[in-house]
């Protein structure tokens, strides 16, 4: 049986990931990638108006200018930034997916997987968290992922449109559905819950009984 360990404090992750950073960066992807993860465990720790382009300089070892140079601005670092985190838990819900398997099992790696990704990158989870109730989403309006908008999005249009999932608008599937996976993943972070994996699909087995066209 697989168990899902609880992550350390975030004092602990930001140690490791400052440490990470302190080897040389030698190219545009590795320096924005390291701005990007040092930028989440900040603002998972500070919030977005903690977190100034100062203190990301400092802790990546890349100079603010240089910071600059790749973004205009911290809005626009966070605008960049959103797409990052929605590429990477794009790529985690949909892999291994197989679309000969059957449209419910596919829907139960889905949910566990999106799970899975959030206990194992609490920062992503926070940063979504905050960035959903913050003026960004207005400010980026249209700004998504393309590996979400191309892959997520139509797995659930699909569902809807073929009789796997009942009749209902796609705005209120979404909260049904990530609601879950997120309060899940915060009671496992909380400590409050050590989820094994059998228990997570369990979970996504109750929420697909909600769901499912009767």
């Amino acid at each position: 049986m697989s168990f899902i360990k609880p992550r350390g404090t975030v004092e602990l992750i930001f140690s490791y990931f400052r440490n990470r950073m302190n080897v040389r960066l030698d190219n545009q992807g590795t320096k924005k990638t390291a701005i990007f993860d040092s930028t989440l465990l900040l603002i998972q720790e500070r919030g977005f108006h903690g977190t100034p382009i100062s203190l990301i300089a400092k802790s990546t070892g890349i100079a603010a200018a240089t910071i600059y140079h790749y973004f205009e601005s911290k809005d626009a670092l966070i605008g960049e930034l959103y797409i990052y985190v929605k590429d990477k838990l794009a790529g985690a819900i949909v892999a291994g997916d197989q679309e000969t398997e059957p449209y419910d099992e596919r829907f139960r790696n889905y949910w566990v997987n999106q799970c899975t990704f959030f206990i194992e990158n609490p920062s992503f989870l926070y940063f979504l968290e905050q960035y959903i109730n913050s003026p960004f989403p207005k400010q980026f309006k249209g700004n998504e992922s393309s590996l979400f908008r191309e892959k997520v999005i139509p797995f659930f249009a699909y569902g809807i449109e073929n009789g796997f999932i009942r009749k209902m608008d796609y705005e209120l599937l979404g909260p049904i559905v990530h609601g879950s996976i997120v309060a899940a993943a915060k009671f496992h972070l909380s400590g409050h819950h050590d989820f094994t994996t059998k228990r997570l699909y369990g979970m996504a087995e109750v929420i697909w009984d909600g769901i499912k066209a009767q």
